[in-house]
């Protein structure tokens, strides 16, 4: 639904590249099984997260890129689209999109999405799809989802990092969550992530001038914050 979004830079609303084209990346990790996937500098893929998890499902792979990626979403009959599709959104878009949830099993996933930051340079890849930067997700501690900019997260590594705070470091996911954001910044990095725990604790924290974000409660309260 947030790729389908105009809002967001994944999908619909992504961003262009320094040479005026599209790329998009996303992944995908299952915290019971810790299977992942992901896909990265597509261009034609409708939704992007469904070709990662399509890699996790039906390949024994964990990251396919360019055109590779995109002949084997064809063969998994993934919807695809022209590149002015992504383009036809006119308003100003927010960033990366992701998702990190808990199920009543206890079992934790995590998935990311993004168009990349505008003017990237073609063929650059951030975190977004890369399992241990952009996202992680262990239902022996937590599932990550990052936004920002890539390199940082991808020099902290910052989605496992987190997880590595909690099971290593004996921190709790608000503490090591804030950690992990303290390294970007002393790297001179700016964004945030969203994180659940194997009990249900959240933890959203940023050191951008904002970041957009909702969760619901174990009471099915939602809420939305900017």
């Amino acid at each position: 639904m947030l790729e389908d979004s105009a809002l967001f830079n994944a999908g619909r609303g992504a961003s262009r590249n320094a040479e005026g084209g599209i790329e998009l990346d996303a992944s995908i990790m299952d915290g019971r099984s810790r299977r992942a996937g992901g896909v990265a500098a597509v261009s034609r893929i409708r939704n992007p997260v469904l070709a990662a998890r399509a890699v996790m499902e039906h390949s024994e792979h964990v990251l396919i890129v360019g055109d590779g990626a995109e002949r084997f979403s064809r063969k998994q009959k993934l919807a695809f689209v022209k590149s002015n599709y992504f383009l036809s959104a006119k308003r100003t878009r927010s960033g990366t999109v992701g998702a990190v949830a808990l199920d009543r099993r206890g079992n934790l996933a995590a998935a990311t999405s993004t168009g990349g930051y505008r003017g990237k340079l073609a063929g650059r890849v951030g975190d977004s799809p890369l399992i241990g930067a952009g996202t992680w997700a262990d239902n022996r501690t937590c599932a990550v989802s990052c936004t920002g900019v890539g390199e940082f997260f991808i020099r902290t590594a910052a989605a496992f990092n987190v997880a590595a705070g909690m099971r290593y470091g004996k921190r709790g996911l608000a503490s090591s969550s804030r950690e992990v954001i303290s390294q970007v910044k002393k790297l001179n990095g700016h964004g945030g992530l969203i994180a659940v725990d194997r009990r249900g604790n959240i933890a959203m924290p940023f050191n951008s001038p904002g970041m957009y974000r909702a969760w619901m409660t174990r009471e099915g309260r939602l809420h939305v914050a900017i």
